[in-house]
């Protein structure tokens, strides 16, 4: 995170302690498996994401994961590059689930904290897809200043579009995240962001699963 707004980060920290955590997760579908499931990350790209910046937690519960970032920001206005105004971050997950299950993920929870100048927009919008499968549809939520304050979305699929990765296989689980700010309109004195990053682990994004029990093979 640039140093200028490092004071606000650390507010939305102390704002978000303990709100994000995977333990507090609804169940979707089927029971979780009782089993061992890992998660690690096996590429990240991005400008909002350089390696090493994001990191996987699963619920002891196995009813959800959690993905936070440390460097994941979007800013505009005063003091800003035109880079900066757009960031984004595709994540391939290696996800290993007990034998005889298959998951989808059914809710994604977005958290983060926004400082937008009157005048000035915020984008926060996601989509998912299993390796070799086309990617979800997009979800997107706007923002609009003056705001300053942690924010939050939510984006849920119906059960019966949930797309469950195949049985028996294993393939990379990819999210694809975007913010981006719009200062236009704002007063060219201010400087205006988005974030999803934290500096202590107290934000994050939460997945929740869904889980299937895959037919016996014959």
């Amino acid at each position: 995170m640039l140093s200028t707004l490092s004071a606000g980060a650390a507010v939305a920290s102390l704002l978000l302690a303990g709100s994000a955590s995977p333990t507090t997760a609804h169940r979707f579908g089927d029971d979780p498996p009782s089993g061992k499931i890992t998660i690690t990350v096996a590429t990240v790209n991005g400008s909002g994401c350089r390696p090493g910046s994001a990191a996987v937690a699963i619920a002891p519960d196995n009813t959800a994961f959690t993905v936070t970032y440390s460097e994941y920001l979007a800013q505009a206005g005063a003091g800003s590059k035109p880079t900066d105004s757009r960031k984004n971050c595709q994540i391939a997950l290696n996800v290993h689930v007990p034998q005889g299950f298959t998951y989808a993920v059914a809710r994604a929870d977005y958290r983060g904290y926004a400082s937008l100048a009157k005048g000035a927009r915020g984008l926060e919008q996601a989509g998912y897809y299993f390796q070799g499968q086309q990617q979800t549809a997009r979800k997107s939520h706007t923002f609009t200043g003056p705001y300053d304050s942690n924010w939050q979305t939510s984006d849920e699929t119906d059960v019966d579009a949930l797309v469950y990765a195949p049985c028996g296989e294993e393939r990379y689980f990819n999210i694809n995240t975007e913010m981006r700010v719009d200062a236009k309109s704002a007063d060219p004195k201010a400087t205006s962001y988005m974030a999803m990053d934290s500096t202590d682990g107290n934000i994050n994004t939460v997945y929740h699963f869904a889980w299937k029990e895959c037919p016996a093979r014959k």
